[in-house]
């Protein structure tokens, strides 16, 4: 009997990529058991991984370390299968540094300029990008399982979050907010993010507002809308703390941002709101209870990952869906 395999799988970044590479891990661990699997990621996501009984292993690209130290730390492992994730210079680099048996995907990257600059649809089909990533490991002999990305809160993480927790009313329960995103055209105007927290705290709902230290001051704007309803976590809890939050959730409204997904890997329903982005990119919610809402404009999409402003200078693509429509869906998808 041939030796059980020894596999690393690379993807620095982002979140929502790095949580889409799950089902494969999943995947791997059930079809070879016996497998060391390591996964190989930036510092500022390894949380993301850390907690996953599937990996033996997470090692993590700091932001002062050489890929040259990883890479000689990967050597040492002597991995039998290298699966690139990621397909960027840095990846590209360090398939240089360690050789070895290296497979990678196909990032459909020239299907997604054609519908962005053209509008030509040329993509061969809808993979999602997690069942995309199981290109790589065609040789492991590994398919999808139709569940979700999976993450992994831990325990003083899910303390943390019940103590925030502690003594406010749940009411009908808790659903989480994420109006902020990276790029501006990736965000809902934030008028009505307003109105729509406070409709939720009109119906008794314990409006909670997540994101980075960055969106503190909306996520604040956002949280007083709800009234004593409305609760501000932005900037207050790490990744692991946002992933907690987001399973005592009974649903979340999101865009198409890495929370999304955060929100999907720990099974709370979302309501996703796209607008620059379209599924042939493939990072709708992937394999879960999930309501996606956007426009059918001639426009879209327009960028990969958003931008700093929209193109054309209406993002009706956002702007157009109204809290009145997502609304209906939040409770739908809370009952």
């Amino acid at each position: 009997m041939s030796a059980a395999p020894s596999i690393l799988l690379v993807r620095f970044s982002s979140l929502g990529d790095v949580l889409l590479a799950t089902p494969l891990i999943r995947a791997l661990r059930a079809r070879h058991p016996g497998a060391t699997i390591a996964a190989l990621t930036r510092r500022a996501f390894a949380p993301l991984l850390s907690g996953n009984p599937r990996l033996d292993e997470v090692l993590a690209l700091g932001p002062g370390d050489s890929l040259a130290r990883v890479a000689r730390q990967i050597r040492r492992r002597r991995f039998t299968h290298l699966l690139d994730l990621h397909g960027n210079l840095r990846s590209r680099i360090l398939r240089l540094l360690v050789p070895g048996h290296w497979r990678g995907f196909d990032a459909r990257r020239g299907a997604r300029r054609e519908l962005i600059r053209h509008k030509r649809d040329v993509y061969p089909d809808r993979l999602p990008v997690a069942e995309r990533y199981f290109e790589a490991a065609r040789e492991l002999d590994v398919r999808p399982d139709g569940k979700p990305a999976e993450f992994f809160p831990e325990a003083r993480a899910l303390e943390a979050v019940d103590q925030w927790l502690d003594g406010a009313d749940p009411g009908r329960g808790v659903v989480a907010l994420v109006p902020g995103a990276a790029h501006p055209t990736k965000r809902w105007p934030l008028a009505h993010w307003e109105r729509l927290a406070a409709a939720l705290g009109r119906e008794g709902w314990l409006v909670t507002v997540l994101g980075g230290s960055e969106d503190e001051v909306a996520a604040g704007v956002v949280a007083r809308a709800a009234g004593e309803r409305g609760r501000n976590a932005a900037g207050r809890f790490d990744l692991q703390g946002a992933g907690a939050l987001l399973a005592r959730a009974r649903v979340a409204v999101a865009g198409d941002t890495g929370l999304m997904h955060l929100a999907t890997a720990v099974g709370t329903p979302v309501v996703a709101l796209f607008g620059p982005t379209v599924e042939q990119f493939g990072f709708f919610p992937y394999r879960a209870r999930a309501v996606v809402l956007e426009r059918a404009l001639s426009c879209r999409p327009c960028s990969s990952r958003g931008s700093r402003a929209c193109p054309l200078g209406h993002h009706r693509c956002l702007a157009d869906i109204a809290p009145d429509q997502v609304l209906p869906r939040v409770l739908e998808l809370g009952l």
